[in-house]
């Protein structure tokens, strides 16, 4: 028996010498497949004499590196489920998600550690650390592993890894993806961005999030293409790494920066792709970009829950403000929003989707898996249609959700954190149209009477309590939220009447 997923990655680059990661810096370090193989057997290894077992979860919090990412690549080798965090997320907010995951082993900065110490004891995790400069305590615990491992046997319905996402109530749910959720994803993404040994990927993405984990890496792999990596996103950096380039995938905020970049135009002249997602991508976004590059940016679409759903092709049209075809492995359709029933072709409705992509539920919810689901179809939440030549248009949340930067930030997580704030009556939190972020958090706040609040208080109160990309970039005071006869807040009227101002 295989391991499904890491030996499909791996197959016939085990050995190779070709460079598969080269950072790129003022001095840069390069990693080939084999090196990549090796390390990640090292850190199997040491996972393994930590105490994880296959099946176990391995909780992750630390910056972006070639060794973080190696560590991804140990978890598929020793057969465990990896788990990683957003690197901003405040410790109060990790502590939930060691709690709830339970992990036999949480992975952390060494400057975290301490922040993090009573959570994992609580969990009864093993609490180690790592840096990309070759810093912390199980980089030098891998360090003395020998290079040998004998990989895991996973099956293709054995779980590969487990991000949190959630809706607009109640806490995050992990969402368990499958060795074989995620191979079949990056199969047909490969394929139909027709990735060759011959791509350099520009990689500026973060390595805890669906899209820079496994859209950007997988697909790499499987082509033995070769990642051009970035810490994070430098928009003149970027500029200055294209004519090594041959793709870029990033978020609308990736390009709406770079536009303001001398030299764009000369030096995406020898690049074959820009992707875009995680975010909608605005038509006046795609028509700027076109008109400084002469290049079409791709557009496509995908969930937590699911990977990629759609894209739009490299032959034939790439529509601004639609996220394309549907991938050869996925079926979707649209469905009345409360009744269920397919709609006629052009009506719109809720999308749903079905196919190897889809993951087989949340961890320990089956309440919230089963609502998740209706009749063996994925129920996004995302309303949408098809227009006439098969594109898929997405036309709104049926949640609240807002994402700015590409990043997701659920309401009433904010809500919740703003009401407790002495002073506040009530808050809610919408998303504002912003041509740089797609959306930013904007917070419609009714202070209690006779309360003073001005914005510098309400964020000062936020300050540890939520990470940066959750916190409002706007802030508006009013009386009191508009509600319907049932006393819910209108947040469609808020995003009216606030859009403009």
């Amino acid at each position: 028996m295989s391991n499904h997923l890491y030996d499909a990655l791996m197959e016939g680059r085990r050995d190779s010498t070709a460079v598969f990661i080269e950072t790129v810096e003022k001095k840069p370090r390069r990693f080939t497949f084999a090196d990549m193989h090796k390390m990640a057997g090292r850190f199997a290894r040491a996972l393994s004499r930590l105490g994880a077992r296959p099946g176990d979860r391995i909780t992750v919090q630390v910056d972006k590196s070639p060794e973080a990412f190696a560590l991804y690549l140990a978890c598929l080798r020793g057969g465990f489920v990896f788990q990683p965090l957003n690197s901003a997320y405040t410790p109060a907010e990790v502590a939930w998600f060691i709690a709830d995951a339970s992990p036999a082993v949480v992975v952390c900065d060494p400057d975290r550690k301490a922040d993090l110490a009573g959570a994992a004891d609580r969990a009864g995790a093993r609490l180690v650390t790592l840096r990309g400069d070759w810093r912390g305590s199980l980089f030098m615990l891998q360090m003395t592993q020998p290079d040998s491992f004998r990989t895991v046997p996973r099956a293709p319905g054995d779980a590969a890894a487990m991000l949190y996402t959630s809706g607009t109530t109640g806490r995050s749910k992990g969402a368990v993806l499958t060795h074989e959720n995620l191979l079949s994803n990056a199969r047909d993404l490969k394929d139909i961005w027709r990735f060759t040994p011959d791509d350099r990927l520009i990689h500026a993405l973060p390595i805890y999030h669906v899209h820079g984990l496994f859209v950007a890496c997988h697909t790499a792999l499987l082509a033995s293409a070769r990642l051009l990596w970035l810490e994070r996103f430098k928009a003149k950096k970027i500029v200055k790494t294209m004519p090594q380039a041959t793709v870029l995938m990033g978020v609308p905020t990736f390009y709406a920066r770079l536009l303001g970049q001398r030299g764009l135009k000369r030096a995406a002249r020898g690049m074959r792709l820009f992707i875009s997602g995680s975010a909608p991508l605005s038509p006046a976004l795609h028509a700027a970009f076109l008109a400084a590059t002469g290049q079409a940016i791709v557009e496509r679409y995908g969930l937590t829950e699911t990977g990629m759903l759609t894209s739009n092709p490299l032959d034939g049209p790439r529509k601004p403000g639609s996220a394309g075809l549907p991938l050869p492995s996925v079926t979707l359709r649209i469905t009345g929003a409360r009744s269920g029933v397919p709609v006629e072709p052009g009506e719109p409705g809720m999308i749903e989707a079905k196919g190897p992509n889809v993951f087989p539920g949340y961890w320990q919810q089956p309440e919230k898996t089963a609502e998740a689901f209706r009749d063996g179809w994925f129920i996004t939440g995302d309303l949408g249609f098809f227009d006439s030549g098969g594109y898929l248009h997405i036309s709104g949340r049926a949640r609240d959700l807002v994402i700015t930067g590409g990043l997701n930030v659920y309401p009433a997580e904010v809500e919740a954190a703003i009401d407790a704030i002495e002073g506040v009556a009530e808050s809610a939190i919408i998303g504002l149209p912003d041509a740089e972020w797609g959306e930013i958090v904007c917070a419609v706040i009714a202070p209690e009477k006779g309360a003073r609040l001005d914005e510098d208080a309400i964020l000062c109160a936020l300050e540890g309590t939520l990470a940066r990309f959750k916190q409002p970039k706007r802030i508006i005071f009013t009386d009191a939220l508009p509600r319907n006869a049932m006393g819910k807040v209108q947040k469609n009227i808020l995003r009216q009447r606030y859009a403009k101002a």
